[in-house]
């Protein structure tokens, strides 16, 4: 691009004539160098920075906390007025290299720090920048130049696993790793109004090389879904527009054409914009195109974030009172939506520019494969399913009981900011109990976890019995969507679906059945309501009427031998009062 261009000859002059002692410093990047063919290293980027920082008051760098890789995390931050702490502007929170092999926002980040601190592009007034170099400094240092197989460079670059081989874009709720908890931790710190993640993917072929997934409006829900939906994105689009860069909603398609229309991708609070969302932040990811050009790629990132900060930047006061009262808006209500479906009478009409696809004989295996002929460019309108409505809903607790055992839960909870309060004696409260009904688990593993999903629970009111040192989380207007969506077992991202509660599923004490014969006779002729119900059973049953064991193990979970804690969900809700 020319601008880009040009800014680079500016800034290198600007560099170069700075006097100060890192004033010999090349701040022209590895990516430009080589005319937008590379990427630059971890010890690059880190290097960078800090003479960037040494040589601009505008920029800081600071080592923030633990990963995997067992190297720190780096925020590099950028002020207009050096000064990192007014709480009158904005704060955007940049992430670069979560799959470091989608290396685009790594080299288009640097470039725009060093233009706004050495004021090649105009400085923002309302905003403060929080950049995470490279998150997954582990997959960064693995680096290699063939793991992403369809993708039209970078030459050399990093892997999608972490040092401990997890796909970090789906470890903001569970946190098995450090890269997770210190993201959370910087995250906390920050509080930004507005959170960017940077990323490259491929699911169709099409025109664009750039592409917009904002955390979904309905879900994000609020004065802040609404703003996003019906402002932000109008806004950002425009912007790009203006720039002669054309963008489009994710292409959520894989393994068809986009041509029959797509569903917004549902980031759940497992991705990053999906946990950023949980505490009220505009969160949107970055997708560019991995078969375009790498140096396009990179630039029209660069020229994203540089919209988004513009845009941003003139609506302080408006994003801050949005945040404010997006606070209250659960609060104040009574039910709350744990898990979403498409709304497919709520639509809205892309003018797509694709390229025809059709399904042609393949040389290699003798089946059809898909085929875009770029020969066929195309402009035709699609329909995108960018509507959800409620698909479960529950009755918003006004606490919850984390028994102090849990200390898995509770770590995280403290990490995220929830605020405790223990029990200061044995006691007894009337509370919402819930006993794991049915679930389905994956047969394979995904990221160090088989993990549940189509929870279901029974829910009974019942006074129960804690200790002393027993944990009350109350819900507030800034912990509410974090502790319903990780508590509440039906919630798809919940801790239960992550196996923090596995133990519970299986039974510890059983039975022989030689010796439960004569007791399971006794408990049924003492019990004639009992004894009905198993006749019943039997005649409408007729599996149930072949195996004895089925029956004997019937019996015994109506019995008083039955263990309690099977199956029984170990969080309690409070709902009336505390």
């Amino acid at each position: 691009m020319k601008k880009i261009t040009i800014l680079i000859f500016i800034s290198f002059c600007i560099a170069c004539n700075y006097s100060n002692k890192e004033n010999t410093y090349d701040f022209e990047t590895n990516f430009e160098k080589t005319n937008g063919i590379e990427t630059a290293t971890y010890q690059d980027v880190i290097s960078f920075y800090k003479a960037l920082a040494n040589t601009y008051s505008e920029i800081k760098i600071e080592s923030v906390g633990n990963t995997d890789s067992g190297k720190p995390l780096h925020i590099v931050w950028y002020s207009a007025s050096g000064n990192f702490n007014q709480t009158n502007k904005n704060t955007i929170l940049i992430n670069n290299g979560i799959h470091p092999g989608e290396s685009d926002g790594i080299d288009a980040t640097m470039m725009l720090l060093r233009d706004l601190a050495n004021g090649v592009i105009p400085a923002p007034e309302n905003t403060i920048i929080a950049a995470i170099p490279i998150y997954n400094i582990g997959g960064s240092l693995n680096r290699n130049t063939s793991t992403r197989t369809n993708q039209n460079g970078p030459k050399e670059y990093g892997f999608r696993g972490n040092a401990r081989n997890y796909d970090l874009n789906r470890d903001f709720i569970k946190c098995d790793t450090k890269n997770a908890k210190t993201f959370v931790d910087i995250f906390h710190k920050i509080q930004p109004e507005l959170f960017i993640d940077n990323h490259v993917s491929n699911g169709a072929d099409y025109q664009y090389t750039l592409a917009h997934l904002f955390t979904q409006h309905n879900k994000l829900n609020g004065p802040l879904g609404d703003y996003l939906h019906k402002k932000l994105i109008p806004e950002l689009e425009n912007s790009l527009h203006e720039k002669k860069i054309i963008i489009t909603p994710y292409v959520n398609v894989w393994g068809t054409t986009p041509e029959t229309g797509w569903s917004q991708f549902m980031d759940y609070p497992r991705y990053s914009t999906g946990y950023t969302s949980l505490f009220n932040t505009l969160g949107m990811m970055v997708e560019t195109h991995m078969l375009k050009p790498y140096k396009d790629r990179v630039e029209q990132t660069y020229e994203l974030m540089e919209s988004m900060i513009r845009i941003t930047d003139n609506k302080v006061t408006e994003i801050k009172k949005l945040k404010t009262k997006q606070k209250k808006h659960f609060l104040d209500n009574k039910e709350y939506a744990i898990d979403w479906a498409i709304d497919s009478s709520q639509t809205t009409t892309l003018n797509f520019k694709g390229y025809k696809g059709a399904y042609i004989n393949s040389k290699v295996t003798d089946q059809k494969r898909l085929f875009y002929d770029k020969s066929k460019p195309y402009t035709k309108e699609i329909t995108y399913y960018n509507y959800v409505k409620p698909k479960k809903t529950i009755t918003t607790p006004l606490a919850y009981i984390i028994p102090q055992q849990w200390h898995k839960v509770i770590e995280l909870l403290k990490l995220n900011q929830v605020s405790l309060q223990q029990i200061k004696n044995d006691t007894i409260i009337e509370v919402n109990s819930y006993r794991i009904n049915t679930y389905e688990t994956r047969k394979t593993p995904y990221e160090g976890h088989y993990q549940h999903y189509n929870t279901q629970i029974d829910s009974a009111i019942k006074k129960t019995g804690f200790r002393k040192g027993d944990f009350i989380a109350k819900l507030t207007s800034e912990n509410i969507r974090y502790l319903i969506e990780t508590l509440e077992p039906e919630a798809p991202d919940s801790f239960f679906n992550w196996n923090f509660f596995d133990t519970i599923l299986q039974q510890k004490e059983h039975f022989s059945s030689y010796v439960f014969e004569d007791k399971a006779l006794e408990i049924l002729n003492n019990n004639p309501s009992l004894k009905s119900e198993f006749e019943r059973k039997k005649e409408s049953d007729s599996t149930f009427l072949r195996d004895g064991h089925l029956q004997l193990d019937w019996i015994h979970k109506r019995s008083e031998h039955y263990e309690t804690s099977h199956l029984q969900y170990p969080i309690y809700r409070i709902m009336n009062t505390l």
